[in-house]
C-alpha cells in the first residue's frame, strides 16, 4: 500500500544539500553514506565525478577509508543533466572540481524534484573559495561543514595545506601532496605570524 502512494516524480519536492570541508574531513565518506541510505530506501539514485579525479578509481567515487561506490565520470557539468533520468536522488562527488556550470545544473534538478547531493572542497589550497563551491552553498538547502583533525597540533582542521612543490591550483594528491591544519597552524606553515 505504500509503495502504491509514492509521489509521482512531477509532484515531490527536490532540494540541495552540500557537504564542505577540508581535504581528509569525511567529505565523500559522508556522501557514500548519505546515497547508501537513499538506495536502502529504494530510492533511485545516480552518482557522478569529474573525470579528471582518477586518484582512487576511473569510475568509482573512493572515500580516503576505502568505502567505494559505483559513479559516472564526466567532463562537465551539463553532461549530468544528460544523464540524469528517472532518478530521485543525485550524488556529486569533488564538485569544486566542476566548471561554473555546475549551480546552474544543481538547481535544474532540484527544481524537477531530485535531492541532490553535492561534496566538494569548500577551500583550495591558498585558503580561498574553491570554483563553484561558494554559489553551491548559497543555494543549498543544507549545508554539513566536517573537519579534519590538524596534523599541527589535535585540534579541528578546515584547512587542505599543499605539501608539495607546485603552484597550479588543480593538484590531485593525497597524504603525499597535503595535510589538514586548524586556523592558527595553516598560519604558521604559511608563515605568517
Amino acid at each position: 500500500m505504500f509503495l502504491e502512494n509514492r509521489r509521482s516524480i512531477n509532484d515531490r519536492t527536490g532540494w540541495i544539500e552540500v557537504i564542505c570541508g577540508s581535504m581528509f574531513s569525511g567529505k565523500t565518506e559522508e556522501l557514500i553514506r548519505r546515497l547508501n541510505r537513499a538506495r536502502i530506501a529504494k530510492q533511485r539514485v545516480e552518482i557522478f565525478k569529474p573525470a579528471i579525479d582518477t586518484r582512487y578509481d576511473e569510475s568509482q567515487v573512493v572515500s580516503h577509508n576505502s568505502n567505494a561506490i559505483n559513479s559516472t565520470p564526466v567532463e562537465s557539468a551539463n553532461q549530468i543533466l544528460l544523464m540524469a533520468s528517472d532518478v530521485d536522488v543525485i550524488g556529486i562527488d569533488e564538485a569544486q572540481f566542476f566548471d561554473d556550470d555546475l549551480p546552474v545544473v544543481v538547481n535544474r534538478l532540484a527544481d524537477s524534484g531530485i535531492r541532490v547531493i553535492v561534496a566538494g572542497l569548500d577551500m583550495d589550497y591558498l585558503g580561498k573559495p574553491f570554483g563553484p563551491m561558494p554559489r553551491l552553498l548559497g543555494i543549498a538547502e543544507y549545508v554539513t561543514k566536517v573537519h579534519a583533525i590538524c596534523m599541527g597540533c589535535g585540534n579541528l582542521a578546515q584547512y587542505s595545506f599543499r605539501t608539495a612543490d607546485s603552484d597550479k591550483l588543480v593538484l590531485l594528491g593525497e597524504t603525499d601532496s597535503y595535510v589538514p591544519l586548524c586556523r592558527a597552524c595553516y598560519q604558521k606553515a604559511k608563515g605568517g605570524s
